[in-house]
Order: structure tokens, then C-alpha cells, then sequence
């Protein structure tokens, strides 16, 4: 296994640590956007989205002090951020979902002047917008499908694009663990997808 690589943050973090409120503010500067990226993968309302990033990061920083360095800052900041929008989902009774824009990009299924045909790119046929549309639907009925442990890994690996150990960090696991939950959901997905991809079992998505 190689060394953790030394955090980029370590000293900004010491010095909020040490109570420097101006050197908290720039690491709220550095990934409030990011944050809120990340929650908006498990909530859908955005007003929500700000509302459970402003509470990560008052959490974070009340816990500053905790914070030993033994991962990453983002990390330790990536679960905290999963740990906040999973109690404000159990506390709205609301559901985890994938924004369909992670997968095939979207337009407002509210607009009801709004035909996939009319904005078709080269090579597109309307028939080719349908399926793709059909495909993300089935992905995301795939995912919130999940048990939590597999939803979670396999977000925070396909959608995040974190690594497994930063992963294993986030959700407090062996990384063998992680590997196992990501291949199972992947499985998942991939047997929700056969009957639209044409793919035979042990291909994946």
C-alpha cells in the first residue's frame, strides 16, 4: 500500500485549528462548490443543497479540533458532507438520487414545449434521445435501488471520481470492503441495463 501523500491543505488546516477563522473561511472559499456538487448528487431540491453545505461546514468547523490528519482534509470534509445530507434526508423522508445530468445530460421535464427532437446534434435521431433518456432513468431506479452501502460506494466512485482509498477514508471501511460494494452495485446496474443494452451477464455498464 504507498504512503498517504501529504494533504495540500495541512497548513491552512493547523492554523484553523489553532482558531484562525480567516484560514477556515479560505478552505470554505476552496470547496464550497465542490461540496455542493456532492450533496447535489443526493438531493434534489437546491435550496436544500445550500442549506445542508452551510451546515457541513459548521460542523466542520465546530470539529476542527478532532482533526488529527489522518486523511485528507477533504475527506474527513467529504464525510462529514455524506453524513449531513443522510440526516437531513431521513429527517424530510426523502429519497437519494443521482441527477440525471450525470449520465446523459438533461432538459427540464417540466417544460412542456420542450420535444428531444428539436434539439438533436449531428448523427442523433429522436429515437437515439428516447433511449438514452430511458437508459438514465433506468440507472438512476438502479441506484436508489441499492442498499445504502452500495448507493454510496458506487457514487462516490462514479460520480465522485474518488479513489478507493479516499473512498474507504470517507465511509470508514477496509478497502476490500470497498471493492466489494462497488462491484456488487455495478452488478446491479448492469442487470438492470441488459434488456436495454443487449448485453449478455458479465458484461457492465
Amino acid at each position: 500500500m504507498t504512503a498517504m501523500q501529504p494533504d495540500p491543505d495541512a497548513a491552512l488546516v493547523e492554523r484553523a485549528r489553532q482558531g484562525d477563522v480567516r484560514a477556515f473561511e479560505m478552505l470554505v472559499v476552496k470547496y464550497q462548490r465542490r461540496i455542493e456538487r456532492l450533496i447535489g448528487r443526493f438531493i434534489r431540491d437546491p435550496d436544500t443543497v445550500a442549506d445542508v453545505a452551510q451546515e457541513t461546514f459548521i460542523r466542520a468547523y465546530r470539529a476542527m479540533a478532532q482533526f488529527r490528519g489522518e486523511s485528507a482534509f477533504y475527506t474527513w470534509l467529504y464525510r462529514i458532507a455524506v453524513n449531513t445530507a443522510k440526516k437531513t434526508l431521513a429527517s424530510l423522508k426523502r429519497e437519494i438520487v443521482i441527477n440525471e445530468t450525470t449520465l446523459a445530460g438533461s432538459r427540464q421535464d417540466d417544460d412542456e414545449t420542450y420535444r428531444p427532437e428539436h434539439d438533436l446534434s449531428d448523427g442523433e435521431t429522436p429515437e437515439a434521445v428516447l433511449a438514452s433518456r430511458e437508459i438514465a432513468r433506468t440507472v438512476n431506479a438502479a441506484i436508489e435501488a441499492l442498499p445504502e452501502d452500495l448507493r454510496q460506494a458506487v457514487l462516490l466512485r462514479e460520480v465522485e471520481g474518488l479513489s478507493y482509498e479516499d473512498i474507504a477514508q470517507a465511509m470508514d471501511c477496509p478497502i476490500g470492503t470497498v471493492r466489494s460494494r462497488i462491484f456488487r452495485a455495478r452488478e446491479a446496474i448492469a442487470k438492470r441495463l441488459r434488456p436495454l443494452l443487449g448485453t449478455t451477464e458479465g458484461q457492465r455498464w
